[in-house]
């Protein structure tokens, strides 16, 4: 019997030390707790400082919302690290495009993390109060590949809210780039990208099989 597939969800910024190591650690944490072995977070930069540590002050924030920085290093972005990819995070529209210009069939399974957040906001607003969790099966490998077969139909899903989810504009389905930059622009990275994350967890956690 084959083992249960997880869901793998990759993150990308630019030198893949500031931002998006910040929302694979802090997704893989939460997931985990959600439903462990569910869920493989990854991370990648278009343009990566290779084998650097994640930036003190993004490792702050990872450790203040209990995740942990320990054993990271930046790897590039390449079609390889895209391929059997269930769902791709961006930091930024412009990743975004470079992941599609890799690999033009992730198109429907690459969104800007906000932009993914909001869609799952607007997927739950519409389910309603007193709406199941998912199915409920008991087996932990069978509740592993039930939650893989939602979250891989989840892209289409969010897709079709995607016109009741449009940001204000445009540069709010980015989340800022500190990297040499102060910690006030840490802060507004974190102030940008928790809540999405937040969403992501949230939409997990009342999707999860029994």
């Amino acid at each position: 019997m084959e083992s249960p597939a997880p869901v793998r969800i990759l993150t990308v910024c630019t030198g893949n030390v500031c931002r998006s190591p910040v929302a694979e650690r802090l997704l893989q944490a939460g997931l985990d707790q959600v439903l462990p072995g569910g869920f493989e977070v990854r991370s990648a930069g278009t343009r990566a400082l290779v084998g650097d540590p994640v930036q003190p002050l993004s490792a702050d924030i990872i450790h203040t919302f209990g995740g942990t920085a320990d054993g990271f290093a930046a790897r590039q972005l390449t079609g390889k690290v895209l391929r059997k990819v269930d769902l791709v995070l961006a930091m930024s529209s412009a990743h975004r495009g470079e992941v599609l210009q890799l690999d033009a069939s992730l198109l429907k399974r690459t969104f800007t993390i906000r932009e993914f957040a909001r869609m799952l906001d607007m997927l739950e607003d519409r389910k309603g109060p007193g709406a199941q969790a998912g199915p409920g099966v008991k087996v932990i490998g069978d509740r592993i590949n039930a939650n893989t077969e939602l979250w891989r139909s989840l892209p289409a899903r969010a897709a079709s809210v995607r016109h009741l989810s449009l940001a204000p504009e445009a540069t709010d389905n980015d989340v800022i780039d500190p990297y040499r930059r102060s910690a006030d622009y840490y802060r507004q990275m974190e102030d940008e990208l928790a809540p999405a994350i937040i969403s992501i967890l949230r939409f997990a956690r009342l999707n999860a099989p029994a």
